[in-house]
């Protein structure tokens, strides 16, 4: 038995089974690293925390939610880094790959993997706290064992990687100057998308992609007191070029010599229509000499199959993968050094990682249509080809007829922060007017610059005196914080689901924004520049409420809206499609992960277990705001690069989700 398991397995708390079936009642003291609960969770289990008590940090009182956040968090090791000192964690097994995650003082969460349940605080070993909470679990057991062949995943299944598509993928990769180093040792196949979900859930993070960008994400995370562990790795080769993706697992102290990490490559073929990613991993654990130049480099841990198989594993808890298989290439590698002069040795095999195949994307049915309805130019002027202004992962979508608009439903756009600053160019204006030609029932709602939960009152008044008046469906519309606005208001108001057909996030902030945390005044610095007057609400509390810790915090307690369709589709910029207002902000997502905006990583954009309509080609404020027609010479200036099909890509999201809900009706 390893010394984790013995840690793990020692000091147990009893628990006692409530009256209430399903419910256990724990207490978790702070001397104890791990409490065992007594539950063997299956993958679907569905599970809610509450916590009571209290934990004592030399004089510092948390509750489970944890303190906090100070600057000496930033170099603690804690079982979650991005959580506060004292928070409430748990973690699913005792794999060393099993990652611990925030509980709080109350929280829903769903087993993704089968396996033991336990109950930690977020310390240090060295520094353990005083005290206990006591923590209730409700446990409603799955309805039924999650299937591992359906006809969703059979496709891939039944087209696996074969022995000759491995042996077409080089051993090794090499350096810029050719030289051979880390051998392949695992496959992933699944979408871009997939193996990036699975990723992030798994604990792995994106690591910087050059020192200039690490100084500046170090510097941002540390403004908005985030641990830094995505310090870069170096360039090697694969098929050609440069990994396509780094990823990094590390503690904020231990991060610089030793850390999990891997690079990934895009193959150039795919298995069963899925994408293959071709990595190479391995397990820094020092410092070493650079036999290249006798400078200073990652000591790696010689035993290379331990970092495939914890790769393997740490995905595997996640509950997104389908299969896992190894294979050994025709000529294995057994036995080398790396370019940089250090020595591994392995069995040979490579891991083969099938992840379940994305039911919740839609990108390229939402493309057809979105084809279609640009085609009959229902924003007027020229434009190009739909490839241009939406991002499907398809070289040339193409058309498809269009499904009918129908008066089933109405439509409410909530829009987002700022809206009532810019009053003269509202959301989706022309989208909008077009639709109330057609005669469509759709509704703007005017919401201050508020926090979301005051907005969230608002809108659930407007929404109940729309119901009175009128017993149609809603398919709500969100646009930036419109978005957490709408989550919200039907967290806020479950009696009011029954009336939403549906709920579509437009390059929402469901997961919050960075620039909220890293620059608190951003919102009052736009309205300094643009001069914009009628700007309701509280404009600090509006934008504190964006805080990505602050909606992180929310989903990871309400972590769905129960019986509400969801649609999400959000909003892509390059350096170069990026107006000039948003170039700063957009530049600090850059150096914080890839895919955003100029507001809102791609990653914090979609609604959970939403229906992914792919990316709008555009940056955050083009999709959605009419500012090329402001009358305003400094806000055309700021917003030069606005030019987009926005009617177009309101009246394709109606057109689609209005399709998908008759599609799902019971017939």
């Amino acid at each position: 038995m390893t010394l984790i398991h013995r840690t793990l397995l020692l000091l147990l708390t009893a628990s006692t089974t409530l009256a209430a079936a399903g419910q256990t009642g724990i207490d978790v003291r702070a001397d104890t690293p791990w409490t065992d609960t007594g539950l063997d969770l299956n993958p679907g289990d569905a599970l809610t925390f509450t916590a009571t008590g209290s934990v004592t940090f030399l004089g510092a009182l948390s509750s489970p939610d944890g303190l906090g956040r100070s600057f000496l968090d930033l170099l603690a090791q804690l079982p979650v880094n991005s959580s506060g000192r004292g928070a409430l964690v748990g973690r699913i097994g005792s794999s060393p790959a099993a990652r611990a995650f925030l509980i709080g003082s109350k929280s829903q969460r769903t087993a993704a993997a089968p396996g033991h349940l336990f109950l930690g605080i977020n310390q240090m070993s060295a520094a353990p706290g005083a005290g206990s909470y006591h923590v209730v679990i409700e446990r409603t057991a799955a309805t039924a064992p999650p299937a591992t062949a359906t006809a969703a995943n059979l496709t891939v299944l039944t087209s696996p990687l074969t022995q000759a598509m491995l042996d077409s993928i080089p051993l090794r990769v090499n350096d810029a100057q050719g030289n051979a180093g880390d051998r392949v040792n695992f496959v992933l196949i699944g979408s871009e998308e997939k193996v990036q979900k699975a990723l992030s859930a798994a604990g792995w993070v994106v690591v910087d992609k050059n020192v200039r960008a690490a100084v500046l994400h170090a510097i941002l995370s540390s403004f908005s007191r985030d641990t830094y562990v995505t310090l870069p790795m170096s360039e090697l080769q694969l098929f050609g070029r440069v990994q396509d993706y780094g990823y990094a697992q590390g503690d904020p102290l231990l991060v610089v010599a030793s850390r999990h990490h891997f690079r990934i490559w895009k193959a150039p073929f795919m298995v069963g229509g899925e994408t293959v990613w071709v990595g190479a991993g391995t397990h820094d654990i020092g410092f070493d000499r650079d036999a290249r130049n006798n400078g200073v480099t990652h000591k790696i841990d010689p035993a290379t199959d331990g970092e495939r198989d914890y790769i393997g594993e740490s995905l595997k808890q996640t509950g997104l993968v389908v299969k896992q298989e190894y294979l050994t290439p025709a000529n294995p590698v057994r036995e080398a050094r790396t370019a940089t002069g250090g020595g591994f040795t392995s069995d040979g095999r490579t891991s083969i990682l099938y992840l379940q195949p994305d039911g919740h994307n839609f990108a390229a049915d939402f493309a057809a249509i979105f084809c279609s309805v640009l085609a009959s130019n229902p924003d007027g002027g020229a434009w190009g080809p739909c490839s241009q202004y939406l991002d499907t992962a398809l070289p040339s979508p193409t058309a498809a007829p269009l499904p009918a608009l129908t008066s089933a439903y109405r439509v409410v756009i909530v829009p987002g922060f700022l809206s009532s600053c810019f009053a003269a160019t509202p959301a989706f204006q022309q989208g909008r007017q077009r639709l109330k030609d057609e005669g469509f029932a759709i509704d703007l709602i005017p919401v201050p610059n508020d926090a979301t939960s005051s907005n969230a009152r608002l809108i659930a008044q407007f929404l109940q005196q729309q119901i009175a008046r009128d017993p149609r469906k809603i398919i709500l519309v969100g646009y930036s914080k419109g978005v957490p606005d709408i989550y919200e208001t039907l967290i806020m108001n479950p009696t009011l689901t029954s009336q939403i057909a549906a709920f579509v996030s437009v390059a929402g902030a469901v997961g919050g924004s960075a620039i909220a945390d890293t620059i608190p005044n951003q919102a009052e610095r736009w309205i300094q520049q643009f001069r914009l007057p009628g700007c309701d609400g509280d404009i600090n509390s509006g934008f504190k409420s964006l805080g990505r810790r602050e909606r992180q915090a929310y989903l990871n307690t309400n972590p769905h809206i129960p019986g509400v369709p969801t649609y999400s589709i959000v909003a892509q910029s390059s350096l170069e499609t990026t107006s000039s207002s948003l170039l700063e902000t957009w530049r600090i997502l850059a150096a914080m992960g890839p895919s955003g905006d100029g507001q809102i990583l791609k990653p914090d954009a979609i609604l959970p277990d939403s229906k992914y309509l792919g990316a709008a080609l555009a940056d955050h404020f083009a999709v959605a705001l009419p500012f090329e027609d402001s009358t305003d010479a400094a806000i055309k200036r700021g917003m030069d690069k606005n030019h987009y099909p926005r009617t177009a890509l309101l009246e394709s999201i109606i057109r689609f989700v209005q399709a998908d809900l008759k599609a799902q009706a019971p017939h």
